[in-house]
C-alpha cells in the first residue's frame, strides 16, 4: 500500500497508487489532428491539442511509478452491427458514422483516424478498450479489467470533457470508483462546456468526483517510491 494525495476540489484526495488507474479516453486522430473528422465539422482542434503534453507527462508518471494505464477510443465494427441506427443516421450523410471521412471511415476500427495519436501511443501491455458508446464500461470489459486488477481509484483525462468524460466519469461513480478528473488533461471543441463540465462534477461536495490538475497529480505521485509496481498485487 501507498498512500499519496492530490490536491483537488472541493477536497483534497488520498489514494492507495496500487489501486488507482490512470485512464486516458479517445484521444484519437480524427478528433484532435488537423484534417481529421473533428475538423471537418468545423471544429477547431486546438482546442484539444492543448491537452496532450498534460496527458503525456500524466501518463510519463503513471509508468514511472507503476500504476495502471488505460486507453479508450470510440468506434464501429466495420459492418456497423454495433452501431445504433439513432447514432448512424445522426448528423449529415457525408459525415456519418461509417461514411468515408478524411482519415478512412468514420469512427470504425481498424480505420487510421480511430487510432490513437502517436504522442499518447499505449505502451506495451496496457489495455485498449474499444467502446461503441460514450461511456467506457458500456458494452465494453472495462468492469472486469478494473474489478480483477483491484482498482478502487480513477484518474481521467481525455476528450471531450462534456461528452465522453463526462459519460464515463458517471458511470464510473455509479459502479463505486472514485474519480479524480485532471482538468487539463481534459479538453472540449466548447471552452465553456468544458469549464461548466469540471464545475459539474466537483459541485455540491464532489457529486461525481473530484477534479484536480495533472500537476497536482504529479507532485502527489512524486511521493509514491518508483517501485509501486512491485507492491500492485499486495492487499491493504
Amino acid at each position: 500500500m501507498t498512500l499519496v494525495t492530490i490536491d483537488a476540489t472541493p477536497r483534497p484526495i488520498r489514494i492507495d497508487t496500487a489501486r488507482t488507474a490512470v485512464m486516458v479516453i479517445d484521444m484519437q486522430r480524427d478528433f484532435l489532428e488537423p484534417g481529421g473528422f473533428g475538423e471537418s465539422l468545423g471544429n477547431d482542434v486546438s482546442l484539444l491539442a492543448a491537452a496532450v503534453e498534460p496527458c503525456r507527462q500524466l501518463l510519463a508518471a503513471a509508468r514511472k511509478h507503476g500504476l495502471m494505464v488505460i486507453h479508450t477510443r470510440e468506434g464501429h465494427r466495420a459492418d456497423l452491427s454495433d452501431a445504433p441506427r439513432a447514432k448512424v443516421e445522426r448528423g449529415l450523410p457525408a459525415q456519418c458514422i461509417g461514411a468515408a471521412g478524411p482519415m478512412g471511415r468514420i469512427l470504425i476500427r481498424g480505420e487510421a483516424g480511430h487510432d490513437i495519436i502517436p504522442a499518447l501511443s499505449p505502451a506495451a501491455g496496457e489495455p485498449v478498450i474499444d467502446k461503441p458508446g460514450k461511456g467506457a464500461f458500456y458494452a465494453t470489459d472495462l468492469h472486469a479489467i478494473l474489478r480483477n486488477h483491484g482498482t478502487e481509484n480513477l484518474i481521467v483525462g481525455g476528450v471531450t470533457t462534456e461528452v465522453c468524460v463526462h459519460t464515463t466519469v458517471r458511470e464510473a461513480n455509479d459502479r463505486g470508483y472514485r474519480c479524480i478528473v485532471a482538468g487539463d488533461c481534459c479538453a472540449s471543441y466548447f471552452p465553456e462546456f468544458h469549464e461548466t463540465g469540471l464545475r459539474m462534477i466537483a459541485a455540491q461536495g464532489g457529486i461525481l468526483g473530484w477534479v484536480s490538475s495533472s500537476q497536482s497529480v504529479l507532485a502527489a505521485l512524486s511521493q509514491a517510491p518508483r517501485n509501486v509496481q512491485d507492491q500492485q498485487g499486495e492487499q491493504p
